[in-house]
């Protein structure tokens, strides 16, 4: 019973084309009286319809991938993470109206303890995806990717296209109140 209602709701789905090659869709095999949904790989349903694939992205997917290789990426990333931590130790050792602040660093997570009022930032790498990632207590979370060449780019939030570098230069100097606050003169910001 149970598979003659599943049978019944899957014949009134239209046949649906796959969204992106190596990822698999529904198409219909008919067999006797029933029609049976079967996998079927993106290339089968090129073939099938004589057409290129439409690809549907949603506004989190990124069109193009990185022109970073691997290790490119882990370089770029690890020089903006080091001078990122660098530059809060420094903020914080000379920040007089910070109480409770600590900065660590490993395994490619860089935390910013600012105290229990302003909250913990924390920035770390995403190798699969070739971004950074940032959470604030003040803007909530957000993934940057790499745009520009290794020498010359920055990490960049394509939402709105702020860098991550501007982010922090936004957020931090209302909490460092006692000194000037520039990321901008960090790796990889401009």
């Amino acid at each position: 019973m149970f598979t003659r209602r599943a049978v019944a709701r899957l014949s009134r789905l239209n046949t649906r084309s796959a969204s992106a090659a190596g990822y698999h869709s529904l198409c219909w095999l008919n067999t006797n009286q029933n029609r049976v949904p079967t996998a079927t790989t993106a290339s089968e349903v090129f073939n099938q319809n004589n057409g290129p694939l439409r690809r549907r992205l949603f506004s989190s997917q990124i069109e193009t991938e990185s022109s970073l290789d691997t290790a490119t990426y882990e370089r770029v990333c690890s020089e903006t993470l080091d001078g990122l931590c660098d530059y809060f130790e420094e903020l914080t050792e000379n920040a007089t109206d910070l109480i409770g602040t600590d900065v660590a660093y490993g395994d490619g997570v860089l935390t910013v303890n600012l105290g229990k009022s302003h909250g913990t930032y924390v920035i770390n790498r995403q190798t699969p995806n070739k971004q950074i990632w940032l959470s604030s207590p003040t803007s909530g979370p957000k993934r940057f990717d790499y745009v520009g060449t290794p020498k010359a780019g920055k990490w960049i939030y394509r939402h709105t296209g702020q860098s991550l570098h501007q982010l922090l230069q936004l957020e931090i100097p209302n909490i460092v109140k006692s000194q000037t606050v520039d990321f901008m003169q960090l790796p990889h910001c401009s």
